[in-house]
């Protein structure tokens, strides 16, 4: 073996040792703990794949499923057009584009647990904001923290409002690569602003907008902070997504091999889901060439 492989490992091996320790191994321990009985103290009685069983046997679950996919279809269009719409609004280089791309983006550095307490005074039906304007305007307020109904999009609203930093950026960033020789030609050819948006803008930030789908996807299958702080997955778990499903399980009846069976469900849906958006746009790609 050379020097130059050696040195190459070298380099190599810290980050392979680090992201096996903190992804691999554990991803490992959790797949073999989810064909047990286990607790949090250690107990552990193997019973193969009996957690699996009750799992898809367990009305809840499918609940708390529904409440994940009802987030995500809800989350991800609108936060997807909203953060395109505000990055070709913000794509200038003025003084007061920069200041608004701030103000967007920091909501993004913000705690979930400040989320939260914002979107609490906002929402409450007593003495929120919007209770208060729909009380100026002589409507009743609504219970959007209590309304099985209302609670959903509820979390919704709070988790784009949330949200609209990274998304803004990716697409900024990708307005910014697009060349501009491509637009004064078209300026040229008399093509007006809807034209060269869908024939030019659109087709050059496709890349990116599948890119947008495919994280925010993943992260809203695991929403969490919001749900319970906000609704407590109330009223009667009508606003419990999955994560907050298995926490409830693993920290409130301890049962943490039946919430790692779930969590390894969860696990395969969100690999599923992503690897069939990005065969999806890799087979776009090939139809284009």
């Amino acid at each position: 073996m050379t020097m130059r492989r050696l040195s190459g490992i070298g380099f190599v091996a810290p980050f392979v040792g680090l992201y096996s320790s903190l992804l691999i191994l554990p991803f490992i321990m959790g797949v073999w703990i989810s064909f047990h009985r286990a607790d949090l103290f250690g107990t552990r009685h193997w019973v193969g794949l009996e957690n699996y069983a009750r799992l898809f046997a367990d009305p809840v679950f499918y609940q708390a499923m529904g409440t994940t996919f009802s987030l995500a279809l809800l989350i991800v269009p609108a936060l997807t057009l909203i953060t395109l719409l505000l990055a070709l609004a913000l794509n200038r280089a003025t003084r007061s584009a920069a200041i608004f791309r701030g103000l967007f983006f920091s909501s993004s550095v913000l705690s979930v647990t400040i989320v939260t307490l914002i979107w609490r005074f906002v929402l409450t039906p007593d003495a929120g904001l919007v209770a208060k304007l729909l009380t100026a305007m002589g409507f009743e307020p609504l219970p959007f923290l209590s309304d099985p109904n209302l609670t959903v999009p509820a979390l919704a609203i709070t988790t784009i409002w949330w949200g609209l930093g990274l998304p803004m950026m990716l697409f900024l960033a990708g307005l910014q690569q697009i060349p501009q020789d491509m637009y004064e030609a078209a300026a040229l050819d008399g093509a007006d602003r809807w034209t060269t948006f869908f024939r030019i803008t659109l087709p050059s930030l496709r890349r990116t907008t599948i890119l947008v789908v495919m994280l925010q996807t993943a992260a809203q299958l695991q929403i969490f902070g919001q749900a319970q702080l906000l609704t407590q997955g109330g009223p009667s778990g009508s606003s419990r997504p999955i994560v907050l499903y298995i926490y409830e399980i693993a920290f409130g009846r301890w049962e943490l091999g039946y919430a790692i069976a779930a969590a390894e469900v969860l696990f395969v849906l969100i690999l599923a889901l992503t690897l069939a958006q990005y065969w999806f746009s890799t087979r776009g790609d090939e139809a284009q060439r």
